[in-house]
């Protein structure tokens, strides 16, 4: 596994600062966020420029540049698989993708023409191209593979990876999502649809899940990539794998643009438990989409009790990490991963009235120790977007 996020530069320093209670939502210092009615995100706490080479930098985009951080951790991690190339995908989801770089070129040309416009234009906005770049990386050759279903992006792309799998077109899928666009267009225009909490003055305790008084999510950056293996290929090279991705569930609304519906979401989690063969009883843990809502809160909230029950210990990261966008599911994949791993589940920060509509085992203040066998993890994403998956222990 592998990740950059505003809680760390790669997945053990992340999930440290979690467990601790930290925060990575703090002020923005950029000189354009003073215009703006929200003036902080969740930034990445290691610039992706720190590692990325100055001749690479010029060719990507921000999250193009994170997707391959998160991706070479992820490769390295897992012990850079010896796999025929033509046996390997990569799977890279993003909400948004390279739209700074579209941004940045759009002042250039209007201030100085066309003919200065970078000649990376175009491969750094395109949408797939964190998922070339990984794929290019990696020399993978069975497919590279780019959903775009906004917040529930990263997610997708994990589900996508375990299909080609099964399908027999893969052995090694290098799947995740990324999203980095801090940017006054598009922080003002979640702000101008009232999607943005407002807490400007307290950064750290902006993002608040269930909470009574939730205002609304903070915008983050980050990646996360995941490496999915067929059982017998891992089992061939004696890995030891984290977890299994044990089953899928995505839907769709066909409802509203903006606007959740709790239908969709039961049908997502009850598809996920069917794929992977469990029942309600089987799940202790759900990490949470929560964004920090008043509408879509509730509507998890209860879809979660609706198709699985109250009895899971549920937590939201967003809590700490703010909204990752396309990139949030993998985060969150991987977190779940490491709490069914650690038989420990994260604690939900500024979680200090539970909103009256939620009636759900929310974990709050530490983390709490308990053993874990199957967990899910929800992501949801505006278009009606709907994708749960559903991690197990290994046996």
């Amino acid at each position: 596994m592998g990740a950059t996020t505003p809680l760390g530069g790669d997945v053990p320093t992340s999930w440290s600062a979690l467990l601790a209670g930290e925060s990575g939502v703090t002020a923005l210092e950029d000189p354009w966020a003073g215009q703006l009615p929200v003036r902080i995100a969740g930034v990445l706490r290691k610039d992706p420029a720190e590692i990325v080479d100055r001749v690479q930098r010029r060719r990507l985009d921000r999250s193009q540049e994170a997707a391959l951080v998160a991706a070479r951790e992820a490769w390295s991690d897992a012990g850079a698989p010896e796999v025929d190339p033509e046996r390997l995908a990569v799977v890279v989801g993003t909400g948004i993708g390279g739209a700074l770089t579209m941004l940045d070129q759009d002042d250039r040309l209007e201030e100085l023409g066309p003919r200065l416009l970078s000649p990376f234009t175009i491969p750094r906005l395109m949408p797939n191209g964190a998922a070339a770049v990984v794929s290019l990386e990696l020399g993978a050759r069975a497919g590279t593979h780019a959903p775009t279903s906004a917040c529930a992006s990263g997610a997708e792309a994990l589900a996508v990876g375990a299909a080609l799998i099964r399908s027999g077109r893969a052995d090694v899928v290098v799947a995740g999502g990324t999203d980095a666009c801090l940017h006054p267009l598009s922080i003002g225009g979640f702000a101008r649809m009232g999607a943005l909490s407002t807490r400007n003055d307290t950064p750290e305790l902006a993002s608040r899940p269930f909470d009574r008084d939730r205002d609304g999510f903070v915008m983050a950056e980050g990646a996360g990539l995941l490496v999915l293996e067929r059982a017998e290929f891992a089992r061939a090279r004696a890995a030891r794998p984290y977890a299994v991705l044990a089953g899928a569930g995505v839907t769709s609304d066909a409802h509203d643009m903006t606007t959740p519906d709790t239908r969709g979401q039961v049908r997502a989690l009850t598809e996920a438990l069917r794929d992977a063969d469990l029942t309600p009883a089987d799940i202790g843990h759900v990490n949470a989409h929560a964004t920090g809502t008043p509408a879509g809160d509730i509507t998890e909230a209860r879809g979660i009790a609706q198709a699985v029950g109250t009895h899971p210990a549920v937590t939201a990261t967003k809590s700490a990490t703010g909204h990752l966008l396309g990139a949030a599911g993998a985060v969150e994949a991987v977190f779940t991963v490491l709490t069914l791993r650690h038989a420990l589940i994260p604690a939900t920060r500024n979680l200090t009235v539970t909103a009256p509509e939620v009636e759900l085992d929310l974990v709050t203040g530490e983390p709490r120790a308990v053993p874990v066998t199957a967990a899910l993890s929800t992501s949801f994403g505006f278009g009606g977007h709907n994708v749960v998956l559903t991690f197990r222990s290994p046996s």
